[in-house]
């Protein structure tokens, strides 16, 4: 039931900008994101590293997650008779760590850092897997996400429109869906324009328009708690993952917490769609 999701067209905002907005339906996957596609990719590779009788079910999987991957992660590993702990970073909505516990995936919370502190959640879930010589899933660095998206998501973007399209916006988490289907998209028709969704504080909107991965919050002498001072989750970063690095973008938007949050306000009331926070950033930047 992974993919092959459908595209809607958001219709009163295509009237009101004189523009067709086409929206995927990834949360029609089983597990209610996108994120089914890199799971089921990188659970297959895994399984495949690992040898002979490949993760037999009672195995341990270990991942850092803000939210999503994890919930994809504990559907499928509760279909494959998998154990699953997951390492999210303090910031994180009280809704996603009931709805993981919920699932059967043991929670461990640490404090929001950058990812050159030991206490990064991707750090900690490393160190976890490494005490407990299991498997780490590492979805920022995990190729298998990319390709995810290059063979799977991009091709089904491709075919819906017909090769429509003039423009591809997405946020970027991991960076894996905006690298994957960039490069099928492009490699397709290199006119199309892929435009990254970025939030305030995240070091990506310089690094695709400046070469430079930096953003102001950085400048401060002294870090605040959280790494930045987004309310979105789940989305931009302070770094260049392995995936993200493969992303084919020709610019950036930035958009604030508030033209965000009155997004996914309106999206609810005018068009009935009621979506988080990320996908409320990538229809706004559209819109810019």
């Amino acid at each position: 039931l992974v993919g092959n999701t459908p595209l809607v067209e958001l219709k009163k905002l295509s009237a009101l900008t004189g523009c067709r907005f086409l929206v995927k339906m990834e949360s029609m996957n089983p597990g209610g994101t996108g994120k089914d596609r890199a799971v089921r990719r990188m659970l297959r590779v895994a399984a495949e590293r690992a040898g002979p009788g490949g993760l037999p079910p009672g195995s341990t999987v270990v991942e850092g997650t803000s939210g999503s991957t994890g919930i994809s992660l504990a559907c499928a590993c509760n279909a494959l008779g998998l154990r699953l702990h997951v390492v999210i970073p303090d910031d994180q909505a009280d809704e996603k760590k009931r709805l993981l516990e919920s699932l059967g995936a043991s929670v461990t919370i640490t404090p929001c850092c950058a990812i050159s502190n030991e206490g990064h959640y991707v750090n900690t879930a490393r160190r976890i897997a490494r005490g407990m010589d299991c498997v780490f899933i590492d979805q920022f660095e995990n190729t298998a996400n990319f390709f995810a998206h290059l063979e799977e998501t991009g091709p089904e973007l491709w075919e819906q429109t017909g090769g429509n399209i003039d423009a591809f916006v997405m946020s970027a988490g991991t960076g894996g869906t905006i690298a994957g289907v960039s490069q099928c998209l492009k490699a397709r028709d290199p006119r199309i324009s892929v435009v990254l969704a970025d939030p305030p504080g995240s070091s990506l909107l310089h690094k695709v328009t400046h070469g430079v991965c930096f953003a102001p919050q950085q400048a401060e002498k002294k870090l605040r708690r959280h790494r930045y001072d987004s309310l979105v989750e789940g989305v931009g970063l302070d770094r260049v993952t392995a995936n993200f690095a493969r992303a084919s973008i020709d610019t950036a938007a930035r958009v604030s917490d508030q033209d965000t949050l009155e997004m996914a306000h309106w999206l609810l009331r005018e068009e009935g769609l009621f979506v988080g926070s990320s996908s409320a950033l990538n229809i706004a930047a559209a819109c810019r």
